[in-house]
C-alpha cells in the first residue's frame, strides 16, 4: 500500500509543482509582477487563491485537532471567523484596498499603510517589522503542518518534512513570484475541498452513519456533542464575538489581503467575494465534520497527538492512491500558505525595511531565500499548529487591520497616531494573552483590535488625527527630505 500512497501523493505534488512552473511563461522580470503579478489575475483565480491560502494547515491539522479534542463546539470558531471575514468583504475592504494600491502604486500592505502620511517611513518600516516576526511565525506553522503529514504517510523524522516544505516553497516561489503561489493556490484549493468532503463522508460511513457516529461521540464523552464551548469563562456571547472579530482580522493579514492587489479589475472584486465565501463555508464546514468523525473512529491512547487525526484516519480507511490525494491535499494547503507568507515576509524586508533594494528583482529572490531559511529554524524549534497559527494571526489582525481599515476609508491619520495604533494593537494580545491568560474566554483578536480603534479614537477626540495636523506632518515630511 505505501508504495501506491507514494505514488498518489508524489503525482499529486509534481501537478502543483508543474502549474508553478508553467505560471513562469506569464512572468516579468519586474518587483512589482513578482509581488503582486502585475494586477492581471482573474476573480476566480485570486478567490480560489486566497480560500486556499486563508484556510492553509490551520484547517487539515489545527481546526481538526482541536475538534477531535472538544468536539462540536469547535464550529464556533469556524462560525465566527467566516461570518466576521464575510463581513469585512461586505464592508468593501479588499475592494477598497485593491483602487487605493493601484492608485497610489503601492505592492505591499506595510507601503500602503505608510503612503501619504508626513513621516510614511516610520509608518511603513513599523509595519513591515510586524510582518517580518509574526507571519514568519504564521509560516512556520505551515512547514509544522506540512512535516506532520509526511511523518504520518512515510514515519519520517518532523524535520526531515519541514527542510522538504522549505524546498518546494522556494521553487514555487522563484518559479514565477506570486503569480506561480495564485495558479497553485487555485489548484490546490480544489482538491483540498475534494480531499476534505471525501474523508469526511468515508469517516461518517465507517462510524456506522450519522446517527451511530453521534452515538459514539457521546459513549466516549458526552461533551463532545455539547455545542457550548466549554471554556466560555465570560458566557457564549462575548466568546462568540471573540471569533466573529477574529474573522474580521483577515483584514491585517498581508498574505490574504495581498490577494485583492492582485486583481485585474476593481469591478470584479463582487464576483471574486462571492467565489471566496462560498467556497470557505463549505471548507470549514467539512473541516469539523472531518474532526468529529475522526473521534468516533480513531480511539483516544496516551500519547496521540489530535493533530495528527486527519492523516492517520485517512491512511486506515482509504485505499492508497486516495490516501495519496488526501494527504496531498494536506501538504498542498500548508504550502500554498507558506509560500505567500514567505513572499509577503520578503517584500517586507526589500521593499518595507529596506528600500533601497525595491527595484532589484535578484534582492527580492535573495530575500526569499533568506526568510526561508528563518521560518524553517523557527519551524523546526516545535510547537502546535494551533496556538502558532492563532498567535500569528491576533497579532497581524490587531498590529495592522485597524490601520489598514482607516486607510481604506481615507480617514485622517498622522504618523504619531499611527504608530500609537499599531503598537496599542500588539501590545493588548500579547498582554491579554500571556499576563491575563484570557483568551479562552474572549480570542485576543476582540481586545486587540479594540485597542487600536480606541487609540484612534482618543486620538481623534483630542485633535491630534485632524487634517490640519496631517498637512502639517506632510509639509514636515518634505522641509527634511527637502
Amino acid at each position: 500500500m505505501l508504495n501506491t500512497v507514494s505514488i498518489s501523493f508524489l503525482g499529486f505534488l509534481l501537478l502543483f509543482l508543474g502549474v508553478g512552473v508553467y505560471s513562469a511563461t506569464r512572468m516579468k522580470q519586474t518587483t512589482e509582477d513578482y509581488l503582486v503579478a502585475s494586477r492581471s489575475v482573474s476573480p476566480w483565480l485570486m478567490a480560489l487563491s486566497a480560500v486556499a491560502t486563508n484556510n492553509s494547515g490551520f484547517m487539515f491539522i489545527g481546526l481538526i485537532g482541536a475538534t477531535y479534542a472538544s468536539g462540536l463546539s469547535a464550529m464556533w470558531i469556524m462560525v465566527g471567523w467566516v461570518v466576521g471575514d464575510y463581513l469585512a468583504w461586505m464592508a468593501g475592504v479588499p475592494k477598497k484596498l485593491r483602487q487605493k494600491s493601484e492608485e497610489t502604486g503601492t505592492v505591499t500592505i506595510p507601503s500602503f499603510l505608510g503612503h501619504g502620511i508626513g513621516n510614511g517611513r516610520a509608518v511603513t518600516a513599523f509595519a513591515g517589522l510586524i510582518v517580518l516576526v509574526f507571519l514568519g511565525i504564521y509560516s512556520a506553522a505551515q512547514l509544522t503542518a506540512g512535516s506532520k503529514a509526511l511523518y504520518a504517510l512515510f514515519g519520517w523524522d518532523q524535520s526531515i518534512g519541514a527542510v522538504i516544505g522549505a524546498v518546494i516553497v522556494v521553487i514555487y516561489c522563484f518559479a514565477g513570484g506570486i503569480r506561480a503561489s495564485i495558479w497553485t493556490d487555485a489548484a490546490q484549493s480544489i482538491v483540498m475541498l475534494g480531499a476534505m468532503i471525501l474523508l469526511f463522508g468515508v469517516g461518517v460511513n465507517h462510524a456506522g452513519g450519522w446517527d451511530a457516529m453521534w452515538a459514539s461521540l457521546e459513549s466516549i464523552n458526552p461533551a463532545l456533542t455539547d455545542f457550548r464551548p466549554a471554556d466560555a469563562a465570560w458566557g457564549f456571547p462575548l466568546f462568540m464575538l471573540g471569533w466573529l472579530v477574529a474573522g474580521v482580522g483577515v483584514v491585517g493579514q498581508p498574505h490574504i489581503m495581498v490577494r485583492a492587489m492582485t486583481l485585474d479589475k476593481v469591478e470584479n472584486m463582487n464576483k471574486a467575494r462571492a467565489i471566496y465565501v462560498g467556497w470557505n463555508v463549505l471548507f470549514a464546514a467539512a473541516a469539523v465534520g472531518v474532526g468529529l468523525a475522526s473521534r468516533a473512529v480513531l480511539p483516544e491512547v496516551s500519547g496521540f497527538d489530535a493533530e495528527l487525526a486527519l492523516p492517520v484516519m485517512a491512511t486506515q480507511l482509504l485505499p492508497g492512491v486516495l490516501v495519496g490525494l488526501v494527504l496531498a491535499g494536506l501538504f498542498a494547503a500548508t504550502m500554498s500558505t507558506a509560500d505567500s507568507q514567505l513572499l509577503a515576509c520578503s517584500a517586507a524586508l526589500t521593499q518595507d525595511l529596506f528600500p533601497r533594494m525595491a527595484d532589484s528583482y535578484r534582492m527580492v529572490k535573495v530575500a526569499t531565500l533568506l526568510m526561508t531559511c528563518v521560518v524553517l529554524m523557527i519551524a523546526l524549534g516545535g510547537g502546535t499548529v494551533f496556538q502558532l497559527v492563532v498567535l500569528s494571526w491576533s497579532a497581524l489582525a490587531s498590529g495592522l487591520g485597524p490601520l489598514l481599515i482607516v486607510r481604506v476609508l481615507g480617514k485622517a491619520i498622522t504618523t504619531r497616531v499611527a504608530l500609537l495604533m499599531m503598537g496599542a494593537g500588539i501590545g493588548m494580545v500579547l498582554f491579554w494573552r500571556y499576563q491575563l491568560g484570557l483568551s479562552g474566554a474572549i480570542y485576543d483578536v476582540l481586545p486587540g483590535m479594540a485597542a487600536g480603534f480606541a487609540v484612534y479614537g482618543l486620538c481623534f477626540i483630542l485633535g491630534w488625527v485632524s487634517e490640519s495636523e496631517s498637512e502639517s506632518d506632510r509639509r514636515e515630511a518634505i522641509d527634511v527630505s527637502g
